[in-house]
């Protein structure tokens, strides 16, 4: 049987010192008992949101981690709770995001034993955290969560745990003089000879280009890294997480690389001679339908486990995005190729401004939102028009959050409350597909229950698009992929805590549906807007990348004009 309620004096400590550490939220799943979550709602300057799935928690502390900046607290247990909350976890840990995740283990005395809910909670972990510690009595409790947070936010930011035993928590808590200062971010800078080095093969470019990562956006590496773009001339790209760290209307910014990369955009990757790769892993997405043939790379990460991972660079510079990103400006001469200057302002003008249902979408919804917002996507066929610039154009005040390589289906639904918390101050916008809500309805009560407006722009395509996609380019059998009931029941369960919700059939309806969906959601009602979408409206990068549309697609695009 469960053990007896651990000392409430404890947990309160437990809180306090995690928020002494720079944490400012708290979400999971109430306790049996009263335990980490309960004694957050408490202590000053942590939110504490309890969630209905941990599932959902995992997505919801990243997406607040995210946006904020700091490090955010999932609360589990011993037992199935852990597990449960893999699957956000697994995506916290791909986007590296700052999540300190705080469990419990049983009674020493039914360990091995048939002790009720046991788990082996380090080997669960194994999978996303790059750190894991157990405390196990009251002197290790104060160090370990402090250099759990120290491990989250340094190096490769990412997922970290803290087991702590029921015998730790069953102690007095101990007593500190005065609390702690935070621990910081700690930043370095490359060595000098690898600088030069870079600057040496930067200078003689003439087809410069940049790739900014989300580790170029969690460094703050915007105005460093728009007056390198400057200084040297180059066309800059960002990966699906490293969106915002430039203004999108800059001259020299041209789109998201690889898989959202447009076909004339794409060329300019290309024909590249010398690529400088800051803050970002190269994951398979952002490489994908790009040559990488003769180029020179160099590479800048805080972590040197990102080096040679998949692309090996000339030169791999291991340092803050930020601070190498300004130095490198301050080593290069200007010289911006006036040809290459030329073929980026014709490549902007080129993108294609499609006339497809979910194109029109999303230009709707930068005008009624426009370019000052918190986005939210999530990775399926149609909602994946999101990421093609230059339909959704973000400011550097705008904040982003998007699936990580492993792509989780409904991270995107669930993370935006979180992300809706940190940024109060701008509209928080989700895009996703019908299969993707269905995912994550379980975050929807949590949300209206904390009254932060949101807005979901949902592509409704009656089930799982992208296996459809593939599977009729092979000629296989889609029926499978089709929700038989027709669409989920989202818009009653929306309607049902009090939210607004419409549904688009022509393009004339989509500017009042989003003015409607903004005025709840400045309220802090859920507003959805539902937008039905054919097979056959396919991004342009998937196009690309992927060969074409099937050969016999299910449906017809008839949306009026």
């Amino acid at each position: 049987m469960p053990s007896a309620e651990p000392g409430t004096a404890m947990w309160r400590h437990i809180a306090t010192t995690l928020a002494h550490a720079g944490c400012d939220l708290v979400t999971g799943v109430p306790s049996d008992e009263p335990a980490l979550l309960d004694a957050a709602l408490a202590v000053p300057g942590l939110k504490a949101v309890p969630v209905r799935d941990q599932r959902a928690g995992a997505c919801l502390a990243a997406g607040h981690a995210l946006v904020s900046g700091s490090p955010a607290v999932l609360a589990t247990n011993s037992g199935p709770s852990l597990p449960n909350a893999m699957a956000g976890l697994l995506e916290a840990a791909s986007l590296h995001a700052p999540v300190v995740v705080v469990t419990t283990r049983i009674p020493r005395a039914g360990l091995g034993r048939g002790g009720f809910q046991q788990v082996d909670q380090r080997a669960v972990s194994a999978a996303v955290a790059k750190w894991y510690v157990l405390a196990e009595d009251v002197d290790q409790l104060d160090w370990a969560l402090r250099q759990a947070v120290h491990r989250a936010i340094n190096g490769a930011p990412g997922v970290v745990v803290v087991e702590l035993a029921e015998e730790a928590l069953q102690g007095e808590p101990p007593r500190n003089a005065a609390p702690a200062a935070p621990p910081r971010r700690l930043r370095s800078a490359p060595a000098g000879e690898d600088l030069d080095r870079a600057v040496d093969v930067m200078a003689g470019a003439t087809a410069p280009v940049i790739i900014a990562g989300g580790g170029a956006k969690a460094a703050g590496a915007g105005a460093p890294l728009r007056a390198l773009a400057e200084t040297w001339g180059a066309a800059v790209f960002a990966t699906a997480a490293g969106r915002g760290v430039l203004d999108e209307d800059h001259p020299r910014y041209c789109g998201l690389a690889g898989l959202y990369a447009a076909a004339p955009a794409a060329g300019l990757l290309d024909d590249a001679d010398v690529i400088l790769a800051l803050g970002t892993r190269l994951e398979e997405t952002v490489r994908t339908g790009w040559s990488q043939s003769g180029q020179r790379l160099i590479h800048v990460d805080a972590d040197p486990d990102a080096f040679d991972l998949a692309v090996r660079p000339e030169i791999a510079l291991a340092g803050d995005a930020a601070l190498t990103a300004r130095l490198l400006a301050d080593g290069l001469t200007a010289h911006p190729s006036p040809a290459w200057s030329e073929r980026i302002a014709a490549v902007k003008t080129e993108l294609p401004h499609t006339g497809s249902f979910a194109a029109s979408a999303l230009r709707a919804l930068r005008s009624r939102f426009g370019r000052d917002l918190v986005l939210v996507q999530e990775n399926g066929l149609h909602d994946m028009w999101s990421y093609h610039y230059p339909l959704l154009s973000l400011s550097e005040r705008a904040k982003v959050v998007a699936p990580g390589e492993q792509t989780m289906m409904g991270f995107g639904v669930a993370a935006s409350l979180g992300a809706a918390l940190a940024e109060p101050s701008l509209p928080t916008v989700v895009i996703c597909g019908d299969g993707a809500m269905t995912m994550s309805m379980n975050a929807l009560p949590v949300a209206a229950e904390q009254g932060r407006g949101i807005v979901f722009v949902v592509f409704e395509n009656g089930g799982f698009g992208w296996p459809r996609y593939v599977r009729a380019l092979a000629g296989s059998d889609t029926r499978i992929t089709r929700f038989a009931g027709g669409e989920p029941p989202y818009e009653a369960v929306i309607r049902a805590l009090g939210g607004w919700t419409t549904r688009c059939r022509t393009t004339g309806d989509l500017d009042p549906a989003l003015e409607e969906a903004a005025k709840h959601a400045k309220n802090g009602a859920l507003a959805l807007v539902a937008v039905p979408v054919s097979d056959t409206d396919i991004p342009p990068g998937v196009l690309r990348a992927y060969g074409g549309a099937p050969e016999s697609p299910d449906k017809a695009d008839d949306h009026d004009a």
